[in-house]
């Protein structure tokens, strides 16, 4: 019965883990939190990580710890003053440990869940110690979208001053924990059995902190001339893309963390702003793909775009740490959005098209023509016109980053295993996955008579696509459903 155990566990996990120097800096703490730090730490320390007494450049993790709704001043932040206070040249990944009580936690659900359900919304609901004046609309935005347990992740971030927190949930022993980050998951590792529970701990932990970003993108060919650019058709399409998209307000509104917290010097430690999902079509005339530009280097709608969000991707660097892309003559040329790899990258291993008479061109060009990702999900699709492509198993138990080389390998591998995308004759014009935790990734052939994402946006309006505002924080499947679709089961 272990040995099934083990092995089942060992199809869980990816085979890219490393080994972590770890520290534990605690700050307010409670006998749990003191208790479930004590285990965390020596979860590490039996799985062959390094446990250190205090922080040095090594340190890839600081585990501190924090009350329940008591902010942390900004000075106390270890995620602001942990190089300063300990000497370090690089900055280590933050996890700060909380305890809520079940009561205490419904209680704050329930208020979000009522002051979410007004019309209009009170301010006021919203306020709360240590936060901006202005937080309620975040706070808002975010819990009308995710729901109150989004409202409730915002909040407690916001708090701590740390993107990376774990809720622990108990009276006298621990119940649940919730590993809470940057774009909003919410994934829980359940203490049915204590090994389990601090073991499942440490392994998410570790695979976020496995990865790394592929956001070094590089300028490589010759500017794009003010001319060719005005007369190519992608940037004309981006732009009408994205008013579809935004009137199906497929995006959710920038989060400015300005608007969280108002601390001195916060964007050292982390972006002003970010944006929420990215979207790029072919450029035949180019060779490469026109996106849109990252929301951390400065305020972007995506329903609303100009060229001087857009970008123009032709392939990945070689050590795979980013993209490469051209610049344009005359517009701000600011860096595609961080998921430019992943878009170029899954490529690779799909089949071409050729355009023939009915494009009034010729030459081949990728079999994915544009690609649309966003954090929300899906609630079912019809799987005559739509193919949903099941990610590795590993990514469903431990949750990878955004950003990041593991995400875009997954992606590049789901779709590559797609039967609509790599067989012509296949009549699905439509092929998607879910990253739990994240979102979706949505890709479309290319179909004679239809403008750049209009297969998506009409297959949103006809249910033949259903987004869902859910996005699923583990192990999903679709299931048939009554009309014909399959429609989403998670749990």
């Amino acid at each position: 019965m272990g040995v099934a155990k083990e092995e089942i566990e060992a199809k869980h996990l990816h085979t890219w883990l490393r080994t972590l120097h770890v520290t534990y800096v605690p700050g307010p703490e409670s006998a749990l939190t003191a208790e479930v730090a004590g285990g965390i730490l020596d979860q590490f320390r039996l799985a062959g990580h390094h446990l250190q007494p205090r922080p040095d450049d090594e340190t890839d993790i600081i585990l501190t710890t924090a009350t329940f709704g008591e902010p942390v001043g900004w000075r106390d932040s270890l995620m602001l003053s942990a190089r300063r206070r300990f000497g370090l040249q690089r900055s280590p990944t933050i996890y700060t440990l909380l305890h809520v009580t079940p009561p205490q936690l419904e209680r704050t659900l329930d208020h979000f869940r009522s002051a979410l359900s007004k019309d209009p919304p009170d301010p006021a609901d919203f306020a709360f110690p240590g936060m901006a004046p202005q937080a309620y609309r975040v706070l808002i935005e975010q819990g009308r979208r995710g729901g109150p347990i989004m409202a409730l992740e915002r909040l407690v971030q916001s708090q701590t001053m740390s993107i990376h927190v774990l809720l622990l949930v108990g009276d006298d022993t621990p119940h649940y924990l919730y590993h809470f980050d940057l774009v909003g998951a919410h994934p829980r590792s359940t203490a049915d059995d204590p090994e389990s529970f601090f073991r499942d701990i440490v392994l998410r932990i570790v695979t976020v902190e496995s990865t790394h970003e592929v956001t070094g993108h590089e300028v490589a060919g010759d500017m794009i001339s003010d001319s060719i650019w005005k007369g190519l058709a992608a940037p004309k399409a981006m732009r009408a893309a994205a008013l579809e998209l935004g009137q199906r307000q497929f995006f959710t509104e920038m989060v400015r963390v300005a608007d969280l917290v108002q601390v001195p010097a916060l964007h050292e430690a982390v972006a002003d702003q970010y944006s929420e999902g990215c979207f790029a079509t072919w450029e035949p005339a180019l060779g490469a793909l026109v996106a849109t530009v990252t929301g951390s280097a400065r305020p972007v709608d995506k329903g609303r775009i100009s060229d001087d969000d857009l970008a123009v991707i032709v392939g990945v660097r070689p050590d795979g740490r980013g993209a490469l892309i051209r610049q344009v003559e005359g517009i701000r040329n600011d860096p595609p959005s961080s998921e430019a790899v992943e878009m170029m990258e899954m490529d690779i291993r799909l089949p071409k098209s050729v355009l023939g008479p009915a494009w009034g061109q010729g030459g081949e060009v990728p079999v994915a023509r544009s690609k649309l990702h966003g954090h929300r999900g899906v609630a079912a699709y019809d799987p005559r016109y739509v193919e949903f492509l099941p990610l590795d198993p590993p990514y469903y138990h431990y949750l990878v980053s955004c950003a990041t080389e593991a995400q875009a390998r997954g992606i590049k591998e789901a779709f590559a295993r797609s039967t609509a995308l790599n067989r012509p004759e296949d009549p699905r014009q439509l092929a998607f996955t879910v990253l739990p935790g994240h979102g979706v990734v949505i890709v479309e052939k290319w179909i004679p008579g239809k403008a750049p994402f209009q297969v998506m946006w009409e297959a949103m309006d006809s249910g033949r696509l259903e987004m869902a505002n859910a996005i699923p924080q583990g192990p999903m499947e679709f299931v048939a459903g009554e009309d014909g679709r399959m429609v989403l089961r998670t749990g």
